[in-house]
């Protein structure tokens, strides 16, 4: 593996053009040293508190928190710490409700030389238990508030420090306890999407380097304000946290669960907020509240990460900010800090896909095929991030380590992280990314990834936010359900969804049924929680046909078997066959359902000669029964079983368009 140094590393042009214009007004910016990659958090924090002891390190709404008040709370916090349970790097568990205590929390455990572990209050009692116990976290700090959760969640008895209650005699002044680089900082778990929450380890290395990409890049400096919407117990808040508080930049503390939107929008433009994080949910979000209030004036650059941005979110960008601002997609994890990033600008022209971007300070991506070899560009392969500054490992997972972070054969002080994403490299060295690994499905036999589809989706006028997901039918069998939220009133119908993308999907990926939310799911840090998405139902979808009951006894017959072949309470007469949801093997059984029902034979072109329900009932009654036969059944069974999507997609087109029907998409 080739590292790149600081003096070697470089942009291609036209991304280092769009960064040249993003540096503070106040052009106050310093450049994070290499040297102080080798030292520790609470090294840095101390001397930028010297620096700007009076400036505001914490703002939260009202409240005001000096660097100096700030630096001294933590003090007092970190001798009460080790005063309770004595020096060494044990874990100290934190859980609050507040955010400013969180942060006095997180400089007090890395003041006393341990590394802490970030509890969510909102987490259940049973998953609160059970990171205290894989952590061996030797205290937990708090405040009052929380106690009953912690009895209740806790049955191990270990002492709970309450941080309002600490001695105000205590010493307020920095204790120079010994830390070195590799010392652990944190150990933080996954939001568990797998069911099993796991510990990821960083050491103050790998924080500060991160501090040092994101300060370097981002043109950080003492007057910006970073925004924190973000629990403290997730990853995410860590670029947030230290990017403020070792520039002697302003962190506002945005709370989420507790503000509306409107308010969190209200509160980055009367705190003037310069630099924006968050997933693309909650961006989208916060641009729907931004609305009536104004343009963000003082905000220059939004970093959106942590789930795919679509093409429409960088339109709301363009539509929304100033010509000042920018934006940084950026692909990162817990495990391995920022390793990609595109930069974009008003200018900046995005195709159906926002790229990943280029490689970062430090960080080498590769792309591997099954076998885990390097495969070339313009294929796609899994994602796996070289480098001297990855986690050092899962906590009490020593296989979950060896599985994930591989020894690296070029280097013997970098590893290899295997990220589970799939992405593509362009010949120009920028990545795009296509999804998550364990996102690819496999429906009726054809193999693809949810990004394409959602990636479709977002192009539909009308829709703000889609997500797709793999759902097994009454039969077992698998079929694709897209999730919709409308950015409007007046949601699209199926028949314009489907109509949409059969103009840019082939058949087995447009999904076969449509759910319409108010709102995706979200998990506390706001990523869309897949696993939280209700089941589809058997509703029947709204199509641009109306409703028409049936209105003689074959009608009715024939409705059943299409209702029940398609999981629908009902269909209507004029209903079509793929607006309902079907699809070739769908037909065969219909196909083969009204052979046997009605004793009749019927044609290969069946269910294309009548795709509606009232169609095929008055062809039914054309048919002599007599013609029905086994071996006549059993030829014409195979003969639609045969057929594929894509010939029954055009067979019905064809045969609408001879009707002088066509639908308008």
């Amino acid at each position: 593996m080739s590292e790149q140094s600081l003096s070697t590393y470089s942009l291609p042009a036209e991304q280092a053009a769009i960064l040249d214009n993003c540096y503070h007004p106040s052009g106050s910016f310093v450049e994070f040293p290499a040297a102080d990659v080798e030292a520790s958090i609470q090294a840095r924090f101390e001397a930028i508190t010297r620096l700007y002891g009076d400036r505001p390190a914490l703002i939260a709404g009202a409240r005001r928190v000096s660097y100096t008040e700030l630096n001294r709370a933590a003090n007092r916090l970190a001798r009460a710490i080790l005063t309770t349970c004595g020096p060494g790097m044990a874990p100290v568990a934190l859980l609050f409700k507040s955010a400013v205590s969180s942060i006095v929390g997180i400089l007090a455990v890395l003041k006393a030389g341990k590394a802490y572990v970030p509890l969510d209050a909102s987490y259940p009692q049973a998953r609160l238990a059970s990171m205290l116990t894989d952590s061996q976290a030797q205290l937990v700090v708090s405040d009052k508030s929380l106690f009953p959760l912690l009895q209740t969640a806790d049955s191990l008895g270990r002492p709970v420090l309450d941080i309002d209650a600490i001695d105000t005699d205590l010493s307020d002044e920095d204790l120079g306890v010994a830390v070195t680089p590799s010392d652990f900082a944190y150990i933080m778990y996954t939001s568990g999407s797998t069911g099993e929450p796991k510990g990821v380890i960083q050491n103050h290395r790998n924080i500060l380097h991160k501090v040092l990409t994101h300060t370097n890049d981002y043109r950080i400096c003492a007057d910006d304000r970073l925004s924190l919407l973000y629990s403290y117990a997730f990853s995410a808040s860590i670029r947030c946290i230290f990017g403020a508080l070792l520039n002697g930049a302003a962190l506002v503390l945005l709370d989420i669960k507790r503000e509306s939107m409107t308010r969190v929008a209200e509160r980055i433009i009367e705190d003037r907020v310069t630099l924006y994080f968050s997933v693309p949910t909650l961006f989208r979000e916060m641009v729907a509240a931004l609305e009536g209030l104004g343009k963000p004036s003082s905000v220059r650059l939004i970093y959106l990460g942590g789930e795919a941005v679509s093409k429409k979110d960088i339109g709301l960008y363009k539509r929304c900010f100033s010509s000042d601002c920018i934006v940084a997609h950026s692909m990162s994890a817990g495990e391995t800090g920022t390793t990609r990033q595109y930069f974009i600008n008003k200018a900046t022209e995005i195709g159906d896909r926002v790229p990943l971007g280029y490689r970062v300070r430090d960080k080498q991506v590769v792309l591997l095929d099954e076998q885990r070899q390097s495969i070339g560009f313009d294929r796609p392969g899994e994602i796996a991030v070289k480098s001297r500054f990855l986690s050092p490992g899962y906590w009490n997972r020593p296989d979950l380590t060896e599985a994930k972070l591989l020894a690296d054969p070029e280097d013997p002080q970098a590893r290899i992280y295997l990220t589970g994403d799939l992405g593509e490299m362009r010949p120009d060295g920028c990545l795009e990314y296509l999804g998550r690994k364990d996102f690819q499905l496999k429906v009726r036999g054809h193999g693809f990834g949810v990004g394409g589809v959602e990636a479709a989706l977002h192009t539909v006028s009308g829709i703000n936010e889609a997500v797709v997901v793999s759902r097994e039918n009454a039969a077992g069998e698998a079929r694709l359900v897209a999730y919709i939220v409308p950015d409007g009133q007046t949601a699209p119908t199926v028949t314009t969804l489907r109509g949409a993308l059969a103009d840019r999907l082939p058949s087995p990926m447009i999904p076969s049924a449509f759910v319409l939310l108010d709102a995706l799911p979200m998990t506390p840090n706001g990523k869309i929680d897949r696993r939280a998405l209700p089941e589809p139902g058997n509703a029947r979808p709204a199509l641009d046909t109306a409703y028409v009951a049936p209105r003689t006894t074959m009608e009715r017959e024939v409705a059943a078997i299409w209702a029940e072949l398609l999981s629908l309470e009902r269909v209507g007469i004029d209903d079509n066959f793929l607006d309902l949801g079907g699809h070739s093997l769908a037909a065969a059984r219909v196909v083969t359902r009204v052979m046997e029902a009605f004793h009749i034979d019927l044609p290969l072109t069946a269910l294309f000669d009548g795709p509606t329900v009232a169609e095929m009932a008055a062809l039914i009654v054309r048919k002599d029964a007599s013609m029905a036969g086994a071996p006549e059944l059993e030829r014409v069974l195979k003969e639609v079983e045969a057929i594929t999507d894509e010939e029954a997609s055009q067979s019905l087109a064809q045969e609408q368009r001879g009707k002088g029907g066509a639908r308008q998409q």
